[in-house]
């Protein structure tokens, strides 16, 4: 036991974010908002207001970085090229 091993936790990571992502997108639609532009206002100003509380949305959203948040929504844009 003297190697020291690795743990990629990537995989997991991207799909907690995107299973977060996709309730949150939902509670927004569902209570009549504009789900991109909530996002991007909390992406932004780092207010969990611009999320609604509908569905356990905004206790959801602290649940993950902005930096986290951002990283995989430009992945997820950048691997389409």
């Amino acid at each position: 036991m003297d190697n020291t091993l690795w743990y990629n936790d990537e995989g997991n990571k991207e799909s907690r974010v995107e299973a977060i992502m996709g309730q949150i997108y939902a509670a927004l639609k569902e209570k009549g908002y504009d789900p991109v532009n909530q996002i991007v206002g909390y992406i932004i100003s780092g207010d969990p207001t611009y999320i609604t509380s509908h569905q356990g949305a905004r206790s959801l959203i602290t649940k993950v970085e902005r930096d986290e948040l951002l990283e995989e929504l430009v992945k997820n844009y950048v691997s389409r090229f």
